[in-house]
């Protein structure tokens, strides 16, 4: 389980995130929402060690990262897939794929089978440049790469933005078959209410860069989190 205590984060003199606390279990999708500009891609930042937050604790199955970097987090079982997917353009899928292996020991360092599995179009384009592959592609290479990392925490940002609604709904499955693993949690940044819907098994809702309220689908209805948006 991933734990987020009293997170506090600034860019500069602004302050952008005001004690977040919330958890996100393993075998789980949580689900970050809230306008533009509440605070939830600093979150993932910060959960991924991209940027330093003020304040706060972060605890990964019972022991504390203390302000990690982003390669402290990666080695921790932290995985993070950004908005707008930072895939290498001049490299290869294959070579895109490998550059997960970083954090692996060398005996584990190569791309196991399931993985093109959940991603068939990338077993078909491994010898392509990743600049060369349509965003939906891109977004799903971006994703295997992270799962190279075997994390035990993976957080997405947004990984419905611009896309094709056919590799949407790949997506979507592939999210639901990372779920039935039950061997990492999954943090989910996402806008298209159908999507997170479909998706979620809780929801984180912010506003002004703070969590106001949480809630388990179990407990909510699509008309609730429709609702919980809107104020």
């Amino acid at each position: 389980m991933l734990e987020v205590t009293d997170l506090s984060l600034k860019y500069g003199q602004s302050q952008i995130l005001y004690d977040v606390s919330m958890t996100a279990p393993v075998g789980q999708v949580t689900t970050v929402m809230g306008t533009n500009g509440v605070g939830k891609t600093s979150l993932l930042r910060a959960l991924s060690g991209r940027h330093g937050y003020s304040a706060g604790v972060i605890t990964l199955n019972g022991d504390v990262l203390n302000h990690p970097t982003a390669a402290q987090a990666a080695k921790a079982g932290i995985a993070y897939v950004p908005q707008g997917r930072e895939v290498f353009p001049m490299m290869s899928v294959a070579e895109n794929l490998e550059t997960g292996f970083a954090c692996l020991p060398k005996g584990e360092r190569h791309v196991p089978d399931w993985i093109f599995d959940l991603f068939p179009v990338l077993a078909e384009m491994q010898h392509r440049r990743g600049g060369d592959l349509s965003g939906g592609q891109q977004q799903q290479l971006a994703i295997a790469r992270a799962l190279i990392t075997k994390p035990r925490v993976l957080l997405l940002d947004e990984p419905t933005e611009g896309i094709q609604p056919n590799v949407i709904q790949q997506i979507g499955r592939a999210i639901a078959q990372l779920r039935e693993r039950g061997d990492m949690a999954i943090i989910l940044v996402e806008q298209n209410v159908d999507f997170a819907w479909r998706a979620a098994d809780s929801f984180v809702m912010m506003k002004r860069g703070a969590v106001w309220r949480s809630m388990a689908k179990s407990d909510c209805t699509r008309e609730d989190v429709v609702a919980a948006l809107a104020l």
